[in-house]
């Protein structure tokens, strides 16, 4: 009975299961000027962002693909087949959980979010597919000022707002080639505006959800904390397995003005599929602090680095992550954080674990530029090997222009030694359970700093990939 219900808690059914596709609207696959104008069309945006698409999609078709990290070729063989833009057959930013489809509504309750929304959220976004299905906002904070709704939305209720702010300032359009993809083709998403002085002291969530076999999603979140202000938000993505490859290529903006303080929490399970090439940046002003915090499982190939650009006076980063990869996956992630004026700080963690013959990578990059006097940077990544065949690489780049900073950096990579198993068996554990116990204790860090469900569900992956139980 005992045996039974583990296996119970660690199925993947909750991420796995699929729902039969039931589309309202879809953009003819590939990637081309007509399936912008389609994009475009169905969301009956402004010229300006139409315009803003079709310059996107030239960026990208002249950017080469990176070659420095993870091998991209499959995608890029596959990339003609993906869907690029699909609606659920649903109602547009739902308010009700009774006024989505049933087998929406399930696979989310499958997720734990209507429940996590009635305990501790002060207001939760739903994005499947290429649109938000579900979007409330408890009423104190609407009173207060707090717009929390999608980028569609925003676009159209909050113009200035929305197009001063949007891939301008934080993310630029051509930044990398992914970037510029993601400026093509973004649907949905999350917009954030928090008032001045307002502290929104329960967290908000948004969900996306990817269903449909070669498909991609392109969300985009930004987010303004105005001066004095404070906010904690969180992110959860995953999708069931194909053979076909799919493709994530959200895009994270966070601007973070005079004392405010922003924290983003997300943990990304997309399945072994994927092709996860997120980009996320923040912008943070004097005496502002942005704090990151990311658990990266489940995708063939992740390419993510979150950065901070302290433009302030006393501007704060903190980051602390973790990748899993396992067999056939590539993990390649870690932050970059730009120290552009005086007394800046930033202290990055960073964590990975790989077993059966799974590859992860720090890639981390810290620049101090001149000027940026009484600087102090603490950079930390851990890699654990539970065996022979996994990988672990270390790629820091540091560039230091100013004499007046402290710098500090500390690499380390483990393996699970014969040592450690003997003592934890000689004390009655199984060698499967010792195993997971120093994978635990590996972890802890990023698990404490996670809320309470986001724990849970983080320690419930990492167990399911120790137990082989995906597949």
């Amino acid at each position: 009975m005992v045996a039974q219900q583990v296996q119970e808690q660690l199925s993947r059914e909750m991420f796995d299961h699929k729902n039969q596709e039931n589309f309202k609207y879809v953009a003819a696959e590939g990637l081309t000027e007509e399936v912008i104008n389609q994009i475009s069309d169905y969301k009956k945006e402004p010229d300006w962002m139409r315009q803003f698409r079709l310059n996107a999609l030239k960026m990208f078709k002249s950017m080469p693909n990176p070659e420095w990290g993870p091998d991209l070729s499959p995608l890029i063989k596959e990339f003609n087949n993906i869907k690029f833009f699909a609606i659920p057959n649903a109602k547009e930013n739902a308010t009700k959980w009774e006024d989505l489809p049933e087998d929406i509504r399930k696979t989310f309750e499958r997720l734990g979010i209507p429940e996590a929304e009635r305990k501790v959220l002060g207001g939760v976004g739903l994005q499947y597919e290429s649109q938000a299905v579900y979007h409330n906002l408890k009423k104190d904070l609407e009173e207060k000022g707090v717009i929390f709704t999608d980028c569609d939305i925003a676009i159209q209720k909050y113009p200035e707002l929305f197009k001063q702010h949007f891939m301008t300032r934080c993310v630029p359009v051509a930044l990398h080639k992914y970037s510029a993809l993601h400026a093509a083709v973004w649907s949905g998403g999350t917009f954030i505006y928090i008032p001045k002085n307002v502290k929104v002291e329960v967290p908000l969530q948004a969900y996306f959800r990817m269903n449909a076999e070669k498909m991609g999603q392109f969300e985009h979140t930004l987010i303004i904390v105005d001066e004095g202000a404070e906010m904690q938000y969180i992110e959860g993505c995953s999708a069931p397995q194909y053979i076909a490859s799919s493709i994530h290529a959200g895009c994270v903006e966070i601007h973070v003005k005079k004392k405010a303080k922003a924290s983003y929490i997300s943990v990304e399970n997309w399945s072994k599929n994927t092709f996860n090439l997120n980009t996320k940046r923040a912008v943070v002003d004097e005496e502002g602090t942005i704090n990151w915090i990311n658990g990266n499982n489940g995708s063939r190939v992740t390419m993510l680095y979150p950065c901070s650009v302290l433009v302030g006076r006393k501007a704060r980063s903190d980051f602390l992550g973790i990748a899993f990869a396992g067999k056939g996956q590539n993990q390649d992630t870690g932050t970059k954080i730009y120290h552009l004026a005086p007394e800046t700080t930033s202290v990055t963690r960073s964590k990975s674990i790989a077993k059966d013959g799974g590859i992860t990578s720090y890639r981390g990059l810290l620049k101090v530029a001149k000027g940026a006097t009484n600087t102090k940077a603490a950079v930390q990544c851990d890699a654990l090997l539970i065996d022979e065949q996994s990988k672990s690489n270390t790629f820091p780049y540091m560039e230091i222009k100013e004499n007046d900073a402290e710098i500090a950096h500390e690499a380390t990579v483990g393996k699970i030694s014969d040592e450690q198993i003997f003592y934890l068996r000689s004390r009655g554990l199984s060698e499967e359970q010792a195993m997971k116990m120093i994978v635990a204790g590996f972890i802890e860090p990023i698990v404490k700093a996670l809320p309470l469900e986001y724990a849970v569900e983080l320690n419930r992956l990492i167990e399911m990939e120790m137990d082989k139980s995906l597949g």
